[in-house]
């Protein structure tokens, strides 16, 4: 049997981060863990092996882990998502959000608005402590979908003329701007501050869109099933929570014999929080 593309992809995606990413220290715990922490050290050094690490010790800045991470994702999808054209049509870009500037998510059909917002608050300071930081949104990887011209759309048959959908986002006649279809925060791990940021910015989209709103989900490589929860657990504001090796997160938390983090593991993918790398291609073209 042929085997799939995703899951080369992600045997592929895993390599990259072995190659680039990740570290260990002189006992061979990898640079995803806690050294602070058993369970954690446990935990990740089970991952790693099973990926296919090995003793590789090194260190990495924390920007450099975070962009890098970023990138490699990005690569992943571009990789993946891309290739479900017959499941998902449409022109579509998948980007590494390189610039932190507020204007960055200006330039998508449902926050181009955010553009005037700021310019008034700059000449209004009371404006300016109303609206705080909620409408200074910066997401790692979006995935872009492109207007659509009349004659793409009216390609097998005349469905728009000049009489109506004169308001379409679809519609280029209608809209030049982009739409973001997906907001995607990379996490290498979730320590309470960054689980917290992950959902004021996820917040932030919702509140501040104009229209629909864009898938809004998280990758990460924690490895404490705990610390996965505080982001992946209740509902409302991201979408779910994806694992870079979720099926060998599940295997080391059995190994090693640890009840409660598999009761918990087992909550977060029976209630459809948390899923594996491989399941966001397609839970994109939804």
């Amino acid at each position: 049997m042929i085997g799939g593309l995703i899951s080369s992809e992600r045997a592929r995606f895993h390599q990259q981060l072995l190659d680039e990413l990740v570290f260990t220290n002189n006992e061979g715990v990898p640079n995803f863990a806690d050294n602070s922490q058993l369970f954690s050290r446990e935990v990740a050094s089970h991952i790693y092996a099973a990926i296919g690490g090995k003793l590789k010790v090194g260190r990495l800045s924390g920007q450099t882990l975070g962009n890098q991470f970023e990138a490699l994702t990005s690569e992943f999808l571009n990789a993946t998502f891309l290739k479900l054209g017959h499941l998902r049509p449409g022109k579509w870009t998948i980007e590494q959000v390189r610039s932190r500037a507020s204007e960055s998510i200006a330039r998508f059909e449902q926050y181009i608005h955010l553009i005037d917002l700021k310019a008034l608050a700059i000449n209004n300071q009371v404006l300016a402590a109303a609206l705080g930081n909620d409408y200074s949104i910066s997401p790692d990887i979006v995935v872009v979908r492109e207007p659509e011209c009349d004659e793409h759309i009216n390609l097998y048959n005349t469905l728009v003329d000049g009489d109506t959908n004169k308001q379409s986002s679809l519609r280029k006649r209608a809209n030049s701007a982009p739409i973001l279809h997906a907001s995607i925060s990379c996490k290498w791990t979730l320590r309470s501050d960054r689980a917290q940021n992950a959902r004021s910015e996820a917040l932030n989209l919702l509140r501040n869109r104009k229209g629909r709103s864009p898938h809004i989900v998280i990758v990460t490589a924690e490895p404490t099933p705990s610390r996965i929860s505080s982001i992946a657990l209740g509902t409302g504001d991201i979408d779910c929570v994806y694992h870079f090796a979720l099926y060998e997160l599940q295997k080391a938390v059995e190994e090693i014999g640890n009840e409660d983090n598999q009761h918990l593991l087992n909550i977060m993918i029976e209630g459809k929080r948390l899923k594996d790398i491989s399941d966001l291609p397609l839970d994109l073209a939804v």
